[in-house]
Order: structure tokens, then sequence, then C-alpha cells
């Protein structure tokens, strides 16, 4: 049997009729656009972070541009965030006509090295965007000075954190605004695209509703501030429903599966990772690190297992981004972990001969090496 990092078939099994009725009930609703289920579940996820505003997008690039632009960055600003993350966090920030401008990561747990933040503060730093990474937060306390120092916004990433806390603080309410991203793969995945920005700000709130549906208000032909739609599916949102109440849940079971990896390759000399001070980890990904990632990678395939690297070429490298100006080098830590690091298998439904299988075969192949 291949084994993968992810696969959402079997829980698909084990919770096919919640699913399916979810999608009965939309169907037979009488409203497929920004009905009932939008509602309902923009008031549970707010309410689930304890927070009095949810707006739910199509996904969760555009949960990030929509609250930069609500939160009132765009052309001449400046946002601070990581090279070590997915792209789209990238792409948002450009999206909105901002400049994104890098600090390099912690070795120890490859989250954003606050003390480096202060010395990129510009006169045209805006926000300060941590990206809540693999499951786990940034430290916020320091950023929450430095935007308080240089009177800035904070805008969390939280796409790899559902439901992970920081000194008991949950991802998404330690700033002005956060987005969530609802990709299938995520702790909290939609069967399709999806994603959410959650703030405390009625205002904000406000311009995301606006943001989100062509720049009008809750009537068509009202229109304010030209946008595009960026509306959540009335489907996906139902099915966000029915797993926003499971979500701990499968917090459990990714706990379960990273507590079996540790204890089956704890002796190794692959480094596994490092929960930071204060953190709660809800596993995303398990990502690991060994400097002979690519031979173990290819010699797992003999085992049918089929891994990736979150992620082997960070932003700053990419050619789309090169006319921001960074060489090699830039970002010593940043640039080490993408030839180093890679994802175990991480889902909550993963079978436990599975993990086994894994554990098994990464110890036969670093016998080897």
């Amino acid at each position: 049997m291949t084994t993968r990092v992810w696969d959402y078939l079997p829980e698909y099994e084990k919770e096919r009729k919640d699913i399916l009725d979810a999608v009965e009930k939309v169907f037979a609703s009488g409203q497929l656009v920004l009905g009932e289920s939008v509602r309902g579940f923009e008031s549970e996820f707010a309410a689930y972070h304890g927070l009095n505003h949810c707006v739910g997008v199509d996904n969760g690039t555009n949960a990030i541009k929509l609250g930069l632009q609500a939160l009132g960055v765009g052309p001449g600003d400046e946002v601070i965030t990581v090279s070590n993350t997915a792209a789209p966090t990238i792409v948002a920030i450009d999206a909105v006509g901002a400049t994104p401008v890098f600090v390099d990561v912690r070795d120890e747990d490859f989250l954003m090295d606050t003390t480096k933040v202060e010395a990129a503060v510009t006169s045209r730093t805006k926000c300060l965007l941590p990206v809540h990474l693999y499951g786990q937060c940034v430290d916020m306390a320091p950023l929450k000075e430095i935007a308080a120092r240089h009177e800035l916004v904070i805008f969390e990433d939280c796409a790899q954190a559902h439901g992970a806390r920081h000194h008991g603080a949950q991802a998404g309410t330690m700033g002005a605004a956060a987005a969530f991203s609802f990709y299938p793969t995520k702790v909290l995945g939609a069967y399709g695209d999806g994603g959410a920005t959650v703030s405390d700000d009625e205002a904000v709130d406000r311009k995301l509703r606006r943001l989100r549906f062509y720049g009008m208000d809750d009537v068509y032909y009202t229109l304010e501030t030209p946008a595009h739609n960026s509306r959540l599916d009335e489907v996906h949102a139902e099915i966000l429903r029915r797993k926003l109440t499971r979500l701990d849940e499968y917090t459990a079971g990714r706990r379960a599966v990273a507590a079996r990896y540790a204890e089956g390759l704890g002796d190794t000399e692959l480094k596994l990772p490092q929960l930071a001070e204060g953190n709660d980890h809800v596993y995303y990904v398990y990502v690991v690190r060994h400097p002979q990632r690519d031979r173990i990678l290819e010699a797992l395939k003999s085992y049918d297992i089929h891994l990736n690297i979150s992620y082997p070429w960070p932003v700053h490298t990419m050619p789309g981004f090169a006319h921001l100006g960074y060489e090699t080098g830039s970002f010593p830590v940043t640039e080490a972990l993408a030839g180093e690091i890679f994802s175990l298998p991480m889902y909550p439904s993963l079978p436990v001969d599975q993990q086994d299988k894994v554990i098994s075969a990464v110890r036969a192949v670093l016998a080897t090496l």
C-alpha cells in the first residue's frame, strides 16, 4: 500500500454520511450563495476563537489579501514576514501592492526569528505578518512590543495553525486580524478551497464583507470600493460547520501520531519537531530535518513511501520574486532548512500500521547512511 503525506479517504470513509448530509442540506435549502451555512459557519468559527467577527472567503490566499486591504495595507507599504512559508502568503502581500520584507527564522523550531524584526522596520513598514508555521505559533510578545513602538498592525497567517495556542491564546486572536485556509489538507479542511479572515474590529469586518462581494454592501448595485468575488461556497461552509465540531478531535489525533513518531524516531539522528516555549502544537505537518534529506526521500520510495518538502525553495529565491533583490545567503537559516527538511505522513486518520511502516522504513534507511 502506497504511503503518502496526506490522504483524505480514510476520513471520508468515517465521516461520509455527515459530509453527504451537509451537501444535501445545502442543495435542498433553496439558497446556494451566502446563505445559512456561510452565516452559521462564520458565527461558529468566530465563537470558537472567542472573537466577534469572521468573514468566509474562497481561499486562504484571499483571506490574507482581503485582510491586509481591510487593515489599510496597500501600495507603498512594507510588510515584514518570512521567506520560509508557502508562496501564497507572499503572493497576497504582492497582490495588494505592498512589498514583502523578509527576516530569517529560528534554527530550533523554524519560526520567525523575532529578534531580527525591529532591524527590518523602516518608515514604510505598515504591518508585521507572522506565519504560525507547521502547527505552532510565533513568539508574539516581542512582535506586540515592536508593533506598539512603531504603530504597526499585526496580521496573523494561521493557515497551518487552526486551534494552536501560544501561552493560552489561540492562533488568530493575537493581532488586529488573522487569516485561515481551509484547503483540504489543513487541520480544519473543506472538500475544496476555502478561507476566512477573523477579527474583533467591527470596521474591519464591514470592509471585509464588502471586499469579498465585489466591493458592494449587502445588496447588489451599491458598489462602494471595486473588488472581486471572493465568497465562501455554501457547500464548503456547511461541511466546515460539521467538521468544526470535530476540530479538537482532529488535533488530538494529530498529536497522537506525533507522539508515536517521537517515540519511534527519537533516538535517531533525525531532528524532530521542537515545541517552542508556551506553545500547544497542532501538527499540521510533521517536519523533520536531516543533512542527507534527498538520499532519504529517494530511498523511502523503495518502501512505497512518498513524502514531500515544506518548503524546498524559500520564496526570496523564486524567480517570481527576484525583483525584491534578495541574494542567496540573505537568510542562512531559511536557506539551510530548504535543503534538509521533509515531512512525514501526518493526518488524524493515518492508520497505525502505516505509522509503524513509516517509522520502520525511516529507521532502516537511516541505518544505511
